[in-house]
């Protein structure tokens, strides 16, 4: 074992010793490395090291939690003692527990890991290329800067039963912000890059000129009339939707009984043919683990199978109080995404006559409860189509439960944030503008 196990095991001793019927333990060891540069200077550069410990106790239903800062043997005794004392004054959870679970997998086939910290000058290298991209683009007249960074973290779970995993995951980062235009008439757009090993990002240069293609795009929106009409949603922002499905399908959501998906258990919510994944084992998968946060053992799961709602989201607690068995998803949701329909984005457009692509959300209006829908957004107007003149200040709004049930899904799928989809097409929601 190493030597953050090798913690774990001694805080989990001191857990049982303290009056702990049973216990887990999560510690986090983490270095952080980034770069800031912006009109050719640099900036900031900044390092860091953190390290988390958080110990949960039980005295027969009744739990209590506590973290800390520091990895330090000589205070373990003193957190053990404070979280028993607090279990044993607050009132019993007939739901929560910590469950058995068996050996862990070796993470080492997801190839979550790339080990090796990078110089601060490949950083300083990746993040002058892809501004210098942008700047050079004719109509670019400023630039928000480039960053680049990397991270490492080493995570370690332990519970009194048993169980034992350990797995690290490395994170290379990369992003560009060119703006166009002057005063009150610039316009900004962005692109990014995030990948588990440095040699599976974007090229720089190539993101560079996508963020500076995308703020020319943008000049001089118009505010776009009142209408229904057909929407597509831009991959960078398509993820979003999927995003307000992982809320409304969470098992405390349900359990509760605040979710407008509370009753749609294996009934269709989606349009026909769409199918919504979450795959913890996708090697070198964003989010990829070998176990969740309980040390379930995880697989690839359908959440969405041909439009019809398959299952929850469920860590031991939520299950319980569903009756239940939860399924690998203590912590969240893993790499999520829905899966490319036979449409390209071209395709996905050609028969609207008039319609809107949207490539930016701003606010979150959407009611959990309800389903009811409304953010403000910017992108470009859908005309005979094609894409024709950028809008913005405008909102779009409808309801989840109708927009769930029309959407259609392009072939354009990229894993790239860990929550994701290709461009979606959705019927009849309402442009509130002009």
């Amino acid at each position: 074992m190493s030597a953050l196990s090798d913690a774990a095991q001694a805080l989990l001793g001191a857990a049982r010793r303290a009056g702990a019927d049973v216990a887990e333990v999560v510690l986090q060891h983490g270095a952080a490395v980034s770069v800031q540069r912006r009109l050719g200077k640099i900036e900031e550069t900044e390092r860091a090291e953190t390290r988390e410990i958080a110990l949960r106790v039980f005295i027969g239903r009744a739990s209590a939690a506590v973290s800390a800062s520091a990895i330090d043997e000589a205070g373990f005794a003193r957190l053990a003692e404070q979280a028993v004392s607090m279990a044993r004054v607050v009132p019993e959870d007939p739901y929560a527990e910590i469950p058995q679970a068996p050996p862990p997998l070796d993470a080492a086939f997801l190839e979550l890991d790339g080990q090796v910290e990078p110089e601060m000058e490949v950083l300083i290298d990746r993040a002058a290329a892809a501004e210098e991209a942008a700047l050079s683009v004719p109509g670019i007249t400023n630039s928000e800067g480039a960053s680049a960074s990397w991270s490492r973290a080493i995570s370690v779970l332990a519970t009194s039963h048993g169980f034992v995993g350990e797995y690290a995951r490395s994170n290379h980062g990369l992003s560009v912000t060119a703006i166009a235009g002057a005063g009150v008439d610039m316009q900004r757009d962005y692109d990014f890059s995030s990948a588990l090993h440095g040699e599976d990002l974007d090229n720089p240069v190539t993101l560079g000129r996508h963020a500076a293609a995308r703020a020319l795009a943008r000049l001089n929106p118009t505010r776009p009339a009142t209408a229904r009409l057909p929407v597509l949603f831009h991959p960078r922002v398509a993820g979003s939707i999927l995003g307000h499905l992982a809320g409304a399908i969470s098992g405390g959501a349900i359990a509760r009984g605040t979710s407008f998906l509370k009753d749609a258990l294996g009934k269709p919510v989606f349009a026909p043919g769409i199918t919504i994944t979450d795959d913890p084992l996708r090697v070198r998968g964003l989010r990829s683990r070998p176990f969740d946060r309980e040390g379930q053992p995880v697989a690839a799961m359908n959440f969405i199978e041909d439009g019809v709602l398959t299952g929850w989201i469920l860590d031991t607690r939520s299950a319980n109080q569903l009756g239940l068995k939860t399924n690998g998803h203590a912590g969240g949701l893993a790499n999520f995404y829905m899966a490319a329909g036979r449409l390209n984005q071209a395709e996905l457009m050609a028969d609207i006559a008039e319609g809107l692509f949207v490539t930016e959300l701003i606010g979150m209006g959407v009611n959990g409860l309800t389903g009811d829908y409304s953010r403000g957004a910017a992108g470009f107007m859908i005309r005979n189509g094609v894409l024709a003149e950028p809008v913005a200040e405008f909102t779009i709004a409808g309801n989840l439960k109708d927009m769930f049930l029309n959407i259609t899904a392009a072939s354009d799928l990229t894993f790239k944030r860990g929550t994701d989809a290709p461009t979606l097409r959705i019927e009849g929601m309402i442009l509130a503008g002009a």
